[in-house]
């Protein structure tokens, strides 16, 4: 497992730092040192599937069972025994990280004593198998005009690693146009409630409720911004980016794939339906972009996350001038929310 760690190991208190896609350990960059210079021990994986972290199947026909949230728990308790931690002060986890961490401090409380959650809302174990992704819904969307498909179906197909990693506009662009369509960059990013109907989920934007034919390198790259656009982008420079492009190029995207295809109803998460009912109880904490579609993108979650779902909700906050990498676009103020949240009793 690859980690980017700052602080004392042993003698602090150890937060860990959760990614999602497309990201890497390196998406926490602007947070792991003033997170250690707080006195903490910070320690950010790349997840099973990304980066550098080894030992999982690449190809579309390998073992996915691997990829089953449980397991994804079972890689962080791992490596918390690994560091020789009995338990985790915080952990924090951001877009498909968020719930990792929460079914962490769900499944383990005594080893995860605080979660903050990130971008996506923890509404709580499934009572049953129901996402929006699934194959009634995407049939619904289908018959819409014009037609459109849920993205977390078309993530699950075999063609969707290939779509991105071979697109036309090449990786570092479809990079650039991915994070800046999802960014309080783009004006069209101006999220709100929705009630959980077809209808309703059509109002979300594409890389989201994509359009039937197209496939994600193909949504993103009428959104390509400007080179006056990216030269004034100060969250995320060229260089910063070539990281991402390289790392991405050398694994390509499977490994993350299959998370979004053991979401999926009738895949491989049906096992967390042994958790139904089960409340967060730890003290917990949610942090998302005032211009950030993930926050509704499950109609209901954001609102079972704060009555139902997490029993010591200490704080919700939307960040103003953040999209869905709240911190990459807004560091600063970030770490202002979490540094009383990690320091209150």
């Amino acid at each position: 497992m690859h980690l980017l760690e700052a602080g004392s190991q042993g003698d602090s208190p150890l937060v860990l730092l959760l990614h999602g896609f497309p990201e890497l350990a390196y998406s926490w960059r602007k947070l792991i040192l003033p997170l250690a210079q707080a006195g903490f021990h910070v320690v950010a994986p790349d997840q099973r599937g990304y980066g550098r972290t080894e030992g999982w199947d690449s190809t579309y026909d390998g073992d996915l069972t691997a990829f089953r949230m449980t397991e994804l728990v079972r890689d962080v308790l791992a490596l918390v025994q690994t560091l020789g931690y009995r338990e985790v002060h915080t952990v924090i986890g951001h877009d498909f990280g968020s719930p990792v961490a929460g079914y962490c401090a769900l499944i383990r409380p005594d080893v995860f004593r605080r979660v903050v959650l990130m971008s996506a809302p923890f509404g709580g174990a499934p009572r049953r198998r129901s996402n929006p992704a699934s194959i009634g819904i995407n049939e619904a969307l289908g018959q819409l005009d014009p037609p459109r498909k849920h993205y977390q179906w078309y993530y699950s197909t075999r063609e969707a690693d290939r779509d991105i990693r071979e697109c036309p506009q090449g990786l570092h662009d479809f990079f650039r146009a991915y994070y800046h369509f999802k960014s309080a960059d783009w004006p069209g990013n101006q999220p709100h409630a929705l009630r959980a109907s077809v209808g309703e989920l059509a109002q979300l934007p594409t890389y989201y409720i994509m359009n039937a034919e197209e496939n994600m390198a193909e949504t993103v790259a009428p959104h390509m911004p400007s080179q006056a656009v990216i030269d004034a982008c100060r969250w995320l420079s060229d260089a910063e980016l070539a990281l991402y492009t390289s790392e991405f190029g050398r694994t390509g995207f499977q490994g993350a794939l299959q998370w979004y295809r053991c979401n999926l109803p009738g895949g491989m998460n049906s096992e967390l339906d042994l958790f139904a009912g089960q409340t967060i109880d730890v003290p917990s904490l949610f942090i998302a972009g005032k211009s950030d579609w993930g926050v509704f993108q499950l109609p209901g979650s954001f609102e079972s996350m704060q009555t139902v779902a997490c029993t010591d909700m200490r704080g919700v906050h939307l960040v103003e001038g953040a999209g869905h990498w709240v911190q990459q676009e807004r560091p600063r103020e970030t770490l202002d929310l979490l540094l009383p949240f990690l320091g209150s009793d």
